[in-house]
């Protein structure tokens, strides 16, 4: 499992890790009931405070997508395929609201991101 952390990113270690082995989970990468590194020793090879991996960890459980056992450590959970759709779509949402914010900050309108959207769909068919 690769975990890249980016010094310039906005957004605070912990939901880089977090969203890092969130996308390995749900794209397979990452099968149920494998184990994970533990904190200690991702923080280790991150070169980062172990709090941070715990609450990386611990979001990850609080979503459901990890469990841990006392003593023998952190472990993907079983994915229901609904459940990983509808985290799917929210990610896609997300993505959008994203995608819409950056065009109407450099003035592309609906018509033109709706365009923009459908030619690039229709490239991955």
């Amino acid at each position: 499992m690769k975990i890249i952390i980016s010094n310039k990113s906005k957004e605070p270690i912990y939901r880089q890790i977090y969203a890092q082995i969130k996308k390995h989970i749900l794209t397979n990468e990452l099968d149920a009931g494998e184990s994970l590194p533990s904190m200690r020793q991702l923080a280790k090879d991150l070169d980062i405070s172990v709090i941070t991996t715990k609450r990386a960890y611990e979001e990850l459980e609080n979503n459901g997508f990890i469990y841990s056992v006392v003593g023998k450590g952190s472990f993907v959970s079983e994915q229901n395929n609904e459940m990983i759709k509808e985290r799917k779509m929210k990610v896609i949402e997300e993505q959008l609201i994203t995608a819409i914010q950056n065009s109407k900050e450099i003035g592309i309108n609906l018509t033109k991101l709706k365009e923009l959207l459908t030619m690039l769909y229709r490239e991955e068919e």
